[in-house]
């Protein structure tokens, strides 16, 4: 059987479509929803950032005890599962779609809060299900990695791509992108109905302490914190940067696109030069054309729309190896040490949102505290303070990230 008919006879497609969901719901929101309340409502990116950074706050309860629920779920899962995903539906429109009802920073804390804790649970127990699908095959995940982070890829650039697009179509383009995603997320949800069995040998729940025990785990938390700060980063900012340094409104969205087609279609590429010549070589290789790709970037300014087009295709390519290959290298640790998986990608989503919350209290607050404010009249400290915030941050945290992968030992 080839490679594609094997793919096919696993229904790895339905983990393709979810992904495509789930990442829709995740990075676009930080990159459109501070965005949208400051220019629509005029709420202050400081508040926005406490908003979100007492969210992350609320997560460190909260992703440890989704991972203990999803990993007793047996027989009830799809069920549940199907809840959880009609509360992020519900979320994203009320976010997007409804008039606050109530002061629009509350309003934008409450929806937030729905969209992301929904968001939480879902990728627990869909990363989980993952383990339980492919078990301790050899290279079995690094295979559905290729085609479930395709999906999540794909789906962040539809997202990043929507509203933009919409735009020529209806008075109301972040409206008519919650009423899609809506629609979109019970579609993934009947795809994957059959998915959400439980492993095929029943495993003990495996408590954080004993996950937390394994040093080659605590090495991989710590690698994606430090790792995934810097895509926190340039989502958050990245319009911003387009809109205010670039002096270029109406690129963002195309921008937006070619950054994450080129991560989306990166990810085969990354996963086959993972199959041969191992994921930490291959890893590492990305991240040193991450550093080269936002060190360009701090040479930009006005009008280098062109420059930093090509930036956006090897970031975004550098950002595919980041979130095929991080992913399949802890599902394999998983595999070894809690097979259940839920716990363990508590901590693993967990520690992904938290480089958001680093974001948020700490960058946003220094942005406005510059001067700057939304829109292309800005004066140069604040810009400085923009390119420094968007460019230079990633880099140092790219280069500590190099660090921390040579030096761990990924098998024991």
């Amino acid at each position: 059987m080839t490679s594609l008919g094997y793919a096919v006879s696993q229904r790895f497609p339905a983990y393709t479509g979810f992904a495509a969901v789930l990442s829709g719901a995740g990075l676009p929101i930080y990159i459109y929803a501070p965005k949208y309340y400051a220019d629509t409502f005029g709420v202050s990116l400081t508040a926005l950032g406490a908003i979100l950074f007492g969210l992350r706050l609320f997560d460190v309860v909260q992703d440890p005890v989704l991972g203990w629920i999803a990993e007793r779920l047996r027989n009830g899962k799809a069920f549940v599962v199907t809840a959880g995903a009609v509360l992020l539906a519900a979320s994203m429109i009320g976010l997007f779609a409804v008039t606050p009802l109530i002061d629009p920073l509350w309003w934008f804390g409450l929806m937030i809060t729905g969209l992301f804790s929904a968001f939480s649970f879902l990728t627990i127990c869909f990363y989980a299900q993952g383990i339980a699908k492919v078990g301790d095959r050899d290279g079995g995940h690094v295979q559905l990695a290729a085609w479930r982070e395709s999906g999540a890829l794909t789906g962040i650039c539809l997202a990043a791509i929507a509203p933009t697009a919409l735009v020529g179509f209806t008075d109301a383009p972040f409206a008519a992108f919650a009423w899609g995603f809506a629609a979109a997320t019970l579609l993934a949800v009947l795809f994957m109905w059959r998915e959400w069995t439980p492993a095929s040998v029943a495993q003990a729940p495996t408590p954080i302490r004993a996950i937390l025990s394994d040093g080659i785990t605590r090495r991989l938390l710590l690698l994606a914190l430090v790792n995934a700060t810097p895509l926190a980063v340039s989502s958050t900012l990245f319009l911003f940067y387009v809109e205010s340094r670039l002096d270029a409104p109406g690129w963002e969205g195309p921008l937006l696109v070619l950054f994450f087609l080129a991560a989306a279609t990166s990810s085969p590429v990354w996963s086959a030069l993972a199959r041969r010549f191992g994921e930490k070589p291959v890893l590492l290789c990305a991240m040193v054309l991450a550093v080269a790709a936002f060190g360009w970037t701090l040479t930009l300014g006005a009008g280098d729309v062109t420059a930093f087009a090509v930036i956006c295709v090897l970031s975004g390519a550098t950002i595919g190896a980041d979130l095929t290959l991080l992913p399949a290298m802890f599902a394999k640790r998983m595999a070894k040490i809690a097979p259940n998986g839920g716990q363990g990608f508590g901590l693993w989503s967990l520690v992904s949102k938290f480089t958001l919350a680093f974001v948020a209290v700490l960058l946003l607050p220094l942005l406005e505290g510059a001067g700057f404010e939304a829109g292309p009249d800005n004066p140069q400290a604040a810009l400085a303070m923009l390119t420094r915030l968007y460019a230079l941050v990633p880099s140092i945290l790219k280069i500590v990230a190099i660090i921390l992968l040579t030096l761990t030992t990924l098998e024991d």
